[in-house]
């Protein structure tokens, strides 16, 4: 005769199977994060036992539940006893299935050999090692940890399980981007042999032509322009001018080029004498024009001595060059003290700020940026001669020596150029990168 429970009596039952379920959970939460130590079980004919859990340190306990790498704790046949949350979610499985599986069962079968490795050698001594673990379908790489622990029940081996994915990625990445950058090294060498060849065709297929033409452009006007009509002596004059041009440019740009090849070749100079030298080159010029120059004592810096006389070439024979024709020029180069400098012999941060200043016509403000590129030209070459590089051979020259250069101007007023150059220069080693 079957027993027909009553609707009220089935939701009844239900609620009490549903707070014991909550009360079962509980009490495992509770031993799991350490907040009980014993527990007391009525063994039917037995009575009442007591277990306690001594071997369940309460801070142990805690620190593995949050751990953010897995943990288990396997018997001497391999036996996982104890897991925390971490494992079971790295291997996308409940706890209930974790606890009693061999810890093979996770382990990839191409990895089996060196986990039985690492389980014979882990009771002897600490051990590490990387292989794969199974989540479902998929292979995780990890280092596997492995101390062993005594417990009341006796020896056990703890394994810290580290997902490795997230650190493999990145070697990967990073051997890819070596690859890459390798890859790239060999471009630039290429690409710096075509420099140096564009270098030589510059230097001899180019101007051998250019030379003939100077010279006999040069001889026909010296021998003939006064049979001559004045139109074409006009055009032969042009030819003349363009090709004086034309060389001052070609080799402008085998100077700029010269500048990505040539190595540092650092030594102690002197900057006023380097100035002085300058000027002498220019005694000449500076007299036609008047020129007075004022020149501060400097310092004595780091530096490839005949680079930094050209950027004191270029930046004086700007300055000459766009005087105004009503003044004479006046340039006055000086440098700023400051406290690091004071200081260089034991300060290697020390720095230089070197100020050329000048009465020309100077140029508006919005060109302060674009001076310094290639080409960049602020007045027709009709009325300054020039190839419009000198400025752009000054910045790199300064580039290279891990210096810097800026310039305030306004036009009427003049220009002032601020060169920031290291007392000491820095001796590098090239890195060695290992994965």
């Amino acid at each position: 005769m079957s027993i027909v429970k009553t609707y009220d009596e089935l939701i009844r039952e239900n609620q009490e199977l549903t707070m014991r379920l909550e009360e079962a959970t509980d009490t495992i939460t509770a031993i799991r994060t350490g907040q009980v130590d014993a527990l007391v079980v009525n063994d039917g004919d037995q009575g009442l036992q007591l277990y306690t859990l001594k071997t369940a340190d309460q801070t142990y306990r805690v620190f593995i539940e949050k751990m953010n790498e897995g943990a288990v704790t396997l018997n001497e046949e391999g036996i996982i006893l104890y897991s925390n949350s971490m494992f079971a979610t790295m291997v996308d499985a409940p706890l209930s299935k974790v606890v009693g599986s061999p810890f093979e069962n996770f382990v990839a079968e191409s990895a089996t050999a060196a986990y039985k490795h690492l389980f014979n050698d882990g009771w002897k001594q600490d051990s590490k090692t990387e292989l794969a673990i199974k989540k479902n379908n998929i292979l995780i790489p990890c280092q596997l940890s492995v101390n062993t622990l005594q417990l009341d029940e006796g020896p056990s081996l703890s394994i810290i399980v580290t997902d490795l994915t997230f650190q493999k990625n990145v070697q990967h990445l990073l051997k890819e981007n070596n690859r890459r950058l390798e890859e790239i090294n060999g471009e630039l060498e290429a690409s710096n042999y075509d420099l140096q060849q564009f270098a030589s065709v510059a230097s001899h297929d180019l101007q051998e032509p250019l030379r003939k033409i100077l010279i006999f452009s040069t001889m026909l006007k010296n021998k003939h322009e006064a049979e001559l009509p004045v139109e074409s002596q006009k055009h032969l004059e042009k030819i003349i001018t363009s090709s004086h041009r034309m060389r001052t440019m070609i080799s402008d740009i085998l100077n700029y080029s010269r500048l990505s090849t040539e190595a540092g070749n650092f030594e102690q100079v002197n900057l006023k004498e380097i100035i002085n030298e300058v000027l002498e080159d220019y005694e000449i010029l500076v007299n036609e024009k008047n020129v007075k120059v004022k020149i501060d004592e400097f310092p004595l810096i780091e530096a490839n001595r005949a680079q930094i006389k050209q950027v004191f070439q270029n930046l004086i024979s700007n300055s000459i060059k766009f005087s105004k024709q009503d003044k004479p020029p006046v340039i006055e180069i000086a440098w700023e003290a400051n406290h690091e400098l004071q200081t260089a012999s034991a300060d290697h941060n020390a720095v230089c700020n070197i100020v050329i200043s000048d009465n020309g016509i100077g140029f508006d403000k919005a060109y302060q940026e674009r001076i310094f590129s290639l080409f960049e030209r602020l007045n027709t070459k009709e009325k300054y001669e020039g190839s419009g590089i000198g400025l752009a051979i000054t910045k790199k020259i300064l580039d290279k020596h891990n210096g810097t250069i800026s310039v305030e101007s306004k036009e009427g007023e003049g220009a002032r150029f601020t060169i920031c150059l290291p007392v000491r220069q820095e001796r590098r080693t090239s890195p060695e990168i290992s994965f």
